[in-house]
């Protein structure tokens, strides 16, 4: 069973975003796992890395493709999971927890109201 978790928000792309005040953790959604398959590496971006919304900050190599992650939003990443460059597979396992990928600090926080909440990601989601 597919999960879409309440209280997140969701990019086209296929990423989840748990907002904190004026930081935002990210991820690929449950979707987005499924749909790569194993999971074998992932390139995190740089911590201080400056992003603008909707750019490629960061990679996912799984047996069958290679995926950009996008930013949802624009900020400054000021951590990055590092336990997936040993375990990538935990994103598969877990991408709502300890799959997240990088942390945000954003711009401007409004920007994350563009994103899609659980029902509307689901109903994108439904009809691809």
């Amino acid at each position: 069973m597919m999960e879409f978790p309440e209280g997140l928000k969701y990019s086209k792309e296929h990423e989840w975003v748990a907002v904190d005040g004026g930081r935002a953790r990210v991820g690929i959604t449950d979707y987005a796992q499924d749909a790569l398959g194993d999971i074998v590496y992932v390139q995190l971006p740089a911590v201080g890395l400056a992003v603008a919304a909707d750019a490629t900050c960061a990679e996912v190599e799984s047996t069958k493709s290679v995926s950009d992650i996008y930013a949802p939003a624009s900020g400054t990443v000021v951590e990055v999971n590092d336990s997936l460059n040993d375990a990538p597979e935990t994103l598969n396992q877990d991408p709502y927890g300890a799959g997240w990928i990088f942390t945000l600090e954003l711009n401007d926080p409004s920007e994350v109201d563009a994103l899609l909440d659980a029902a509307a990601y689901k109903a994108l989601v439904e009809s691809a």
